[in-house]
């Protein structure tokens, strides 16, 4: 046996590829396989014995790959000596088929057809309990799951519905029982920590802030359009506003007898959701934030007024303003104040920007700070790529925002592609001072210039420290594509 070692590229397409590829047999490659039985593979599940896996009928030896595995060495443990099926039912929003070539590297021989598969395999599904959701979401993936709402729908209210709210999961959505739930907020050294029910939560000041929270892929198509990035499709809708309402986080963290200090430290928040190894999705954000009363970071238990929704955190979650989506951790279980950030895989290994020059096989997470503030965005909702629209007058409708609470001072709009503008009229609620947490709503109602058949529709938001979006995908391109904030392009063609 050969064995090959992979790039940090590969090895990440096959750590994608081994949680992800839906159960069928692949082809086999060898005129006369070796045939396996699932004991002999079973006997297969340590570095002495060297570690197999199966995927339907295959039989693979992953000896050489499990310290090259992205997420860790145990979470591909999990898989040693049994079947990576319940894998790839958690993680199917990572299927990659380009990736089979490569794992054709590892295999080794076949399954005997005389030895049947678990039943758990046919009937194991960590998604059977998720939430119903609205038929008009557009659906980037199905386990887990995320959508969001079509462009028409998005700017149609100042306020989201919860219903066609995006929605961003990483992991099966938990099915808590409000009753029984418990916060735990871990206290200092010598201090108190404290375990919440949602009473006790209701016992604190009851908060309420409008609030945008926008995903750090809001957009990502276009740079797959530019060229080739790994995640989800999102086009303009993976941003959304509620109205939120809860207990200040800084309360709570004042109940729990923490207080700003004088070196670094992190408030780290971990979800009810988790991964087979029992792994919560986690996040932070800096103390100094959390403890900033007009920082106005909530621990949420409304949205538009009514509980939370299951899709949205039900019954506890953070909502960050001006903070990238990532850090708003849902189903809130646990709050602790650490000297670091948070060491969940969300947090250092993933959402963070790099420059176009770096790929998957000198990218260095260590080298990045995480996502928190996001960059000034705007997005044109009507009319919609392609459509034709009437000579005479257009109406152009959209949104814009900025992290940080920085406020949308304008939105500059064009006919064509940015040789001449129009300013755009802004509408929705009044933004205060560093605390304009909500998107601003535009329209514009423009001439359509005599004898043109088509538009390059384009948009660009200006924010109150004159930041402005940059006018091309190429120099913001990363290879996660985030951030994604290029001037905003609609291409429509005029009735004759």
């Amino acid at each position: 046996m050969v064995w090959v070692r992979v790039s940090k590229s590969d090895s990440f397409l096959l750590f994608m590829f081994l949680f992800a590829l839906p159960l069928r047999c692949l082809q086999a490659t060898q005129e006369s396989p070796h045939i396996y039985t699932r004991e002999e593979v079973r006997s297969h599940s340590s570095p002495e014995t060297r570690i197999w896996v199966t995927l339907g009928c295959e039989v693979f030896d992953v000896t050489e790959f499990v310290d090259l595995h992205p997420g860790g060495p145990s979470k591909l443990m999990l898989a040693a000596g049994g079947p990576l099926e319940p894998f790839w039912a958690l993680y199917a929003v990572h299927n990659q088929p380009h990736v089979r070539e490569m794992l054709a590297q590892y295999k080794i021989g076949e399954l005997s057809p005389e030895d049947k598969a678990p039943s758990t395999l046919k009937t194991s599904d960590p998604y059977i309990d998720d939430p119903v959701r609205h038929p008009a979401l557009k659906v980037n993936s199905q386990r887990p799951f995320n959508a969001e709402p079509p462009p028409e729908l998005l700017t149609e209210n100042y306020i989201t519905p919860n219903p066609i709210f995006f929605t961003r999961n990483h992991l099966p959505v938990p099915n808590l029982d409000p009753e029984t739930y418990r916060l735990h907020v871990v206290g200092p050294p010598g201090g108190q920590s404290l375990c919440l029910s949602l009473d006790d939560l209701y016992k604190f000041p009851k908060h309420e802030i409008t609030v945008t929270l926008q995903c750090a892929g809001n957009r990502r198509s276009e740079m797959t359009q530019f060229k080739e990035v790994r995640g989800l499709e999102w086009n303009i809708g993976a941003i959304s506003t509620a109205r939120w309402a809860g207990a200040r986080l800084c309360d709570v963290l004042a109940k729990a007898g923490h207080q700003l200090c004088e070196t670094e430290a992190h408030v780290c928040f971990e979800g009810l959701d988790s991964d087979p190894t029992g792994t919560a999705y986690g996040a932070s954000i800096p103390l100094a934030r959390a403890m900033d009363p007009e920082a106005e970071v909530l621990l949420a238990y409304e949205m538009n007024g009514q509980p939370l929704p299951r899709d949205h955190g039900f019954p506890v979650r953070v909502v960050v303003p001006g903070v990238v989506g990532a850090r708003h951790v849902k189903w809130l279980g646990k709050v602790s104040v650490e000297p670091e950030e948070s060491y969940s895989h969300w947090q250092r290994r993933d959402y963070k920007g790099f420059s176009p020059s770096v790929d998957w096989d000198t990218v260095d997470f260590d080298s990045a700070p995480s996502i928190q503030e996001l960059p000034v965005q705007s997005a044109i909702t009507e009319p919609k790529d392609g459509e034709t629209v009437q000579s005479g007058e257009v109406t152009i409708k959209g949104y814009a925002w900025s992290g940080g609470g920085r406020a949308v001072v304008r939105v500059d709009v064009s006919l064509d592609g940015g040789l001449t503008w129009h300013v755009a009229e802004l509408d929705g609620e009044e933004q205060r001072p560093r605390k304009a947490w909500a998107w601003r709503l535009w329209q514009l109602q423009a001439p359509v210039p005599a004898g043109r058949k088509e538009l390059n529709i384009v948009c660009k938001a200006v924010d109150d420290s004159y930041n402005v979006q940059p006018d091309t995908v190429a120099p913001i391109w990363n290879l996660r594509g985030v951030l994604s904030n290029a001037w905003h392009h609609v291409h429509v063609h005029v009735a004759p």
